[in-house]
């Protein structure tokens, strides 16, 4: 039964999915202009990986992005978010921060300058600054001289679908919009369009949706138990000493 749910939970999966969106980056044509759209500049070509993960020290905390894309200067970040997880600005520090060391780690004649420039980008369906804006860019800016800018090629991007302001391109707009309503209105959406639909036919991916959400689930229903038993715990203890204090 649960894996019938699964399966036509997939059927009706849209781009905001984290899943889909790392299948649907897949086409590398699609990466391409949708970077194009948020950065509003060229992009020539690239190579990526989607989930890629990062490892550095065996003791320290890995990282998995849900699409990771090399340029020959640069590197993004690209991260479907759904759910407000209330670590995103500190979670996109630690990304570009990973991805720095990586890359450093590549070889010894490696030097701080041939770091490329990175971006992180987060495809937020919610308003993560509450301040009602379709697109949040950080970069490095002196804080006495705000003409000053660090220039060290790292910036972080977050984008908010649901804005009223007119802050943004008609491109990138349509996109957002697309987000919200699966309602194509250009060129580019109605690629994506085809490219989400024609994922949700694909077997294949739908069998490795359902394994990774089976384990998700459990991982979820062992959390909750592990939770209810410490609560539990937790309240057998602070009984004992109420007894024991009358």
């Amino acid at each position: 039964m649960l894996n019938n749910q699964i399966s036509k939970d997939y059927e009706n999966l849209t781009l905001s999915n984290n899943f889909i969106f790392m299948k649907v980056m897949q086409d590398k044509r699609l990466c391409i202009r949708l970077l194009e759209i948020i950065l509003n500049k060229k992009i020539r070509d690239i190579k990526y990986q989607t989930q890629k993960e990062f490892e550095t020290a065996p003791d320290s905390k890995g990282i998995r992005l849900d699409v990771y894309v090399e340029g020959s200067s640069e590197v993004y970040d690209l991260e479907m978010q759904s759910l407000d997880t209330n670590d995103l600005k500190k979670r996109s520090r630690y990304y570009q921060g990973k991805m720095d060391v990586v890359f450093l780690e590549k070889g010894t004649d490696v030097t701080y300058n041939d770091l490329k420039d990175s971006y992180i980008i987060f495809i937020c369906t919610f308003d993560l600054f509450e301040k009602g804006r379709h697109i949040y860019r950080f970069r490095q800016i002196c804080q006495e001289d705000n003409d000053i800018i660090l220039n060290d090629g790292t910036e972080r991007i977050f984008l908010n679908p649901h804005s009223e302001l007119d802050d943004i391109d008609e491109k990138l707009s349509s996109f957002l919009k697309y987000l919200i309503d699966e309602h194509p209105r250009d060129d580019f959406t109605e690629s994506l369009d085809k490219s989400v639909k024609k994922a949700r036919k694909n077997k294949k991916w739908r069998d490795e949706y359902m394994t990774v959400e089976m384990q998700n689930r459990i991982i979820r229903a062992q959390g909750k138990a592990e939770g209810k038993a410490e609560g539990k715990a937790e309240g057998i203890a602070e009984f004992s000493t109420i007894i024991d204090r009358c």
